[in-house]
């Protein structure tokens, strides 16, 4: 063989810059790739551990919800247990001793306990007897003539109507008046 031919071969044998330049690139975009798939499976495994924990969020939300709404007057009927206690000793003071006034006292003062704290708790009565009739607050029993008391005036209530905040919850049950009817 030539010296030529010699070194042709030689030059085919060894491989040249530019390929070794293709396989470092290659290696290193092989290198690039795995990284970028790990860090892929990284990110889905937290996608879904961020679903999951959302999805037990709102599952603890709605029955942390319904828990609520299910006792929600809960508090207000442990506030009226008390006047509940002392109408009972009421009653247990009637058979223990005849004395009305004393019973009478007793009753007058829980009733009044029992609507301060209907009050704390937005309940309120609508004023009664000596105001205008108003059919989005009362209830009309009957009419009765009056020479003393308007025409439209309440005369007399039956039950007291209550709103809660601003809600009517009962309405007021009354005798209204007709006026001075021989006019």
């Amino acid at each position: 063989m030539t010296e030529q031919e010699e070194k042709n071969e030689e030059v085919l044998e060894q491989p040249s810059s530019g390929e070794e330049q293709i396989t470092t690139e290659a290696e290193d975009l092989s290198v690039q790739l795995e990284k970028a798939l790990e860090r892929n499976r990284e990110l889905e495994d937290k996608l879904l551990r961020l679903a999951a924990e959302q999805d037990n969020f709102r599952k603890r939300m709605q029955r942390e919800r319904e828990s609520a709404f299910k006792y929600a007057e809960e508090n207000i009927l442990r506030e009226l247990l008390p006047f509940l206690d002392n109408l009972e000793r009421a009653v247990g003071q009637c058979h223990a001793s005849p004395d009305a006034d004393t019973l009478l006292a007793g009753v007058e003062m829980t009733c009044k306990g029992l609507l301060s704290t209907l009050e704390k708790f937005g309940v309120k009565p609508l004023a009664g007897e000596g105001q205008p009739f108003d059919p989005n607050f009362h209830e009309a029993v009957a009419m009765e003539a009056s020479a003393d008391v308007p025409e439209n005036q309440i005369i007399q209530e039956y039950q007291k109507g209550y709103m809660f905040k601003d809600r009517l919850i009962r309405a007021a049950k009354v005798v209204v008046s007709k006026g001075n009817v021989e006019e």
